[in-house]
């Protein structure tokens, strides 16, 4: 465990849900957890006991990506886990694919709406959709990626190329969204099961993030804004290319600073965790330790792959390297954007900074 991680407690200790099993956490709060094809590789999705309209159920929170083990999985959780009752809706955090990937089913499947912010709605329904048919609008990942990592520094031919063959990569994961949906908005307050909760918009690590808190529980699903091991990723991708995130998510750990210090956090990755104000302190640490290397090593113009190596010891893959680049991109952009940086652009194309 990492000297932050063991600054932290969990209510639950080392244990963690069985395939298509579900573990309570809270009076009608259920934890359960299905695999990614990724390094990083689980996601946890909430179940919560809810009444609407005088029917019996649960609401689900997030749906894992559109893959066929993934949807046998929840089946099971359907058979072992529900206590015989139905799903009453569905709620997504945010669109990144391990979040929203399968409302589209989980919605047909129970006949129910989806809930979520307009923005990260929005941007679902158009990534969804076949590269040939978004007429080159949006996708972290194709043609328009690579000449984004080409202009801040990536050369190799291979990880351009690889790059350039995951443009179906976000319809692979979430082959389709709901036609319609219920929208969410930042202060807004719903019952669940007779309790209410509060959404709290965050954002930098997607376009409109919602986490959803109850005073009742002290109960905070956090989505990805908060994880009790690894840094949530901020990064600036092609889509849009001129963004500053990194103070807008820095800013969003602000509005969890009010909520209880015995708040349990329910993150995405990793597990259920108290010390909720420790780990914002970790986080706005960590930040400020890395915009201080990125403006020590600018001394000499660099592109963002040129930093790469200076941020992230460890050795990555195509698809680690694509939110390293971005997650460095989004640390210049933040020292640019405040005026300790400028940027120049090479004969060779390739974008870098220097400090001031």
């Amino acid at each position: 465990m990492r000297p932050n991680e063991k600054k932290l407690s969990y209510p639950k200790g080392d244990q963690l849900p069985e395939p298509g099993q579900a573990i309570a956490l809270a009076d009608g709060v259920r934890w359960i957890r299905m695999p990614l094809p990724f390094a990083l590789d689980h996601i946890n999705l909430w179940l919560l006991r809810d009444q609407i309209d005088g029917r019996e159920g649960w609401t689900v929170v997030d749906c894992g990506v559109s893959r066929d083990e993934v949807k046998e999985l929840w089946e099971e959780i359907f058979e072992n886990a529900l206590d015989g009752l139905p799903v009453l809706r569905v709620i997504v955090t945010h669109m990144h694919p391990d979040h929203i990937g399968l409302a589209y089913w989980l919605c047909e499947r129970w006949q129910v709406p989806l809930w979520v912010t307009m923005t990260d709605y929005m941007t679902a329904r158009l990534w969804s959709q076949p590269v040939s048919e978004r007429q080159g609008a949006g996708g972290p990942t194709g043609q328009s990626a690579v000449e984004h990592f080409t202009r801040h520094g990536l050369s190799d031919p291979e990880a351009q190329e690889k790059i350039r063959q995951r443009g179906n990569y976000y319809p692979n994961l979430v082959p389709d969204v709901p036609k319609s949906f219920v929208r969410i908005l930042d202060g807004q307050r719903f019952q669940v099961g007779g309790r209410e909760w509060r959404v709290i918009v965050g954002y930098g690590h997607a376009p409109e993030h919602a986490s959803l808190y109850c005073d009742t529980l002290q109960v905070l699903i956090a989505g990805d804004m908060l994880l009790p091991r690894i840094s949530t990723n901020v990064s600036v991708f092609n889509y849009e290319p001129e963004s500053n995130p990194l103070p807008l998510y820095l800013n969003s750990l602000r509005d969890y600073d009010s909520l209880p210090i015995s708040t349990t956090v329910l993150p995405s990755h990793g597990r259920p965790f108290q010390g909720m104000h420790e780990r914002i302190a970790q986080q706005l640490a960590h930040h400020a330790q890395v915009l201080d290397t990125v403006l020590d090593a600018c001394r000499q113009p660099l592109s963002t792959m040129d930093l790469v190596p200076i941020i992230f010891k460890r050795e990555l893959d195509v698809h680690q390297l694509t939110f390293a680049m971005g997650e460095a991109l989004a640390h210049l952009h933040a020292l640019y954007f405040d005026g300790k940086l400028t940027r120049t652009i090479g004969d060779d194309g390739v974008v870098r900074f220097r400090r001031v």
